[in-house]
């Protein structure tokens, strides 16, 4: 019998990039983070928040209508700059968002580590910015769910439930305002978790360390501050870098006798480090063309 052998056959084809290459891996990543188990429970409780103050916001405007149940000072249902601070700013808000990223965050590059998937990544015509860029528009979809587009709701609703366009005469910058600390919030923790992620192949221990160093540096602060009473400490913590940025961004008084540069300067700071860490993580033979 002859026996006949094929040698290799040289694809004469050409790889063609489509406009959005990383948007399968932020749909996959989307779908997976919904599947978990109870996240779907906490991801509704993350948008509780965002309700109370839209309904504080209605009830601002109808203020006889509810006269019964506002018996006393009607400070906060003043709305104005300082409401939308204490809204972006506020514990129960950062809390959460760190809940997030425990559950949508911890395995975008840990699990791909643990599995060697990166060489697969780089197989196909994607290149290290789009891998980058699919894993973080999954943490950038969740985070502006809770962030921007509450932010601008309520702007919006304010408008429609006053009638007028005085509120945005009065403060036509708050939009920009809305917008540029929804992105910093977002780029901030989008960089923190997936460094984190990048460090350890297993997702709970990445999950542990998300939650953990976030709350680590809020203690280590009021250990310092509490013996040395100085409020240059407070540049230790993540969640009061934030607040002192926020309560710049929305034209508030800052919380600590502390400039918010330098609080600004921490964050950018953490971002760069995060991302020459990943760039050099995320290794792969990428396609030659």
């Amino acid at each position: 019998m002859t026996i006949k052998e094929k040698g290799y056959t040289h694809w004469d084809g050409e790889f063609k990039d489509g406009k959005f290459p990383w948007w399968p891996i932020t749909r996959y990543g989307i779908k997976l983070t919904f599947k978990k188990k109870f996240f779907k429970f906490f991801f509704f409780m993350t948008l509780v928040p965002a309700v109370v103050y839209l309904v504080g916001i209605y009830i601002s405007e109808r203020l006889e209508d509810f006269s019964f149940m506002v018996r006393e000072s009607t400070v906060f249902l003043q709305i104005n700059p300082a409401y939308f601070k204490s809204y972006f700013t506020n514990e129960g808000l950062l809390f959460m968002i760190v809940i997030i990223l425990v559950f949508a965050g911890a395995g975008l590059i840990s699990d791909d580590l643990k599995y060697n998937s990166l060489q697969l990544y780089f197989s196909r015509p994607l290149k290290k910015k789009d891998y980058f860029i699919g894993k973080a528009a999954v943490i950038v979809f969740f985070l502006f769910i809770v962030t921007l587009i509450p932010g601008l709701v309520f702007i919006i609703m304010k408008i429609v439930f006053s009638g007028s366009f005085k509120f945005f005469a009065s403060y036509p910058w708050l939009v920009l305002s809305v917008i540029a600390y929804s992105i910093l919030v977002t780029a901030f923790f989008a960089f923190y978790s997936l460094f984190l992620s990048s460090i350890g192949k297993n997702r709970r221990y990445v999950a542990i360390l998300i939650f953990g160093l976030y709350f680590f540096t809020d203690i280590i602060y009021e250990i310092l501050y509490g013996i040395f009473k100085s409020p240059y400490f407070s540049l230790l913590s993540f969640k009061i870098n934030l607040q002192q940025v926020g309560a710049f961004i929305f034209n508030q008084k800052t919380q600590y006798a502390v400039s918010w540069v330098y609080s600004l300067l921490i964050i950018i700071g953490i971002c760069i480090l995060s991302a020459l860490v990943l760039k050099k993580k995320i290794r792969g033979v990428e396609i030659v063309k």
